[in-house]
């Protein structure tokens, strides 16, 4: 239980701490004339993402659930979609937002993990919510949200790469 108060702690931790990140560079964004597209699909990705750490939360608790056999392996899965999850915020800078929004005349990042490939954090989000749960053997969880993450980001990646002028 130790482990899962600690790693439960780190996770809610660091999605405040991002939310604050996004605020911060939404600011920073829209001093610069950013456009918003797809306000209304925003609450579903902010429903998408608080169902999913309650689900882990409820999951864990209330069914009991235990550390994975293959836990270790899970976890360091988890570090490196962490490495290549801040290396993605980082080279979006104050670009990164949980929001689509678009600079106008604004280059696309192509440094970092976009210098090999278009949505490295979202690859890092699809990794994230199929493996944390599993760390504690929470399989609802993890079978549920990373369908419903699939869903949703396949809808939200078109419309922001709509947005981009990506095709």
């Amino acid at each position: 239980m130790t482990y899962f108060v600690a790693f439960y702690t780190f996770l809610i931790f660091q999605r405040i701490s991002e939310l604050f990140l996004a605020k911060k560079n939404e600011a920073a964004s829209r001093k610069e004339g950013a456009v918003e597209y797809d306000k209304e699909g925003y609450k579903y990705i902010v429903l998408l993402h608080t169902g999913f750490i309650i689900s882990f939360f409820a999951e864990k608790i209330f069914l009991g659930r235990e550390l994975n056999s293959f836990s270790l392996v899970l976890f360091i899965i988890f570090i490196f979609t962490q490495i290549l999850r801040y290396w993605a915020l980082s080279s979006l800078g104050i670009y990164w937002n949980t929001k689509i929004l678009v600079v106008p005349n604004l280059n696309l990042v192509r440094k970092g993990p976009y210098k090999y490939f278009k949505h490295p954090n979202y690859v890092a989000v699809i990794t994230e919510i199929a493996v944390i749960p599993l760390i504690f053997s929470c399989y609802i969880t993890a079978i549920v949200f990373t369908i419903l993450n699939l869903i949703t980001l396949r809808r939200r990646i078109s419309i922001e790469e709509k947005a981009l002028g990506i095709k």
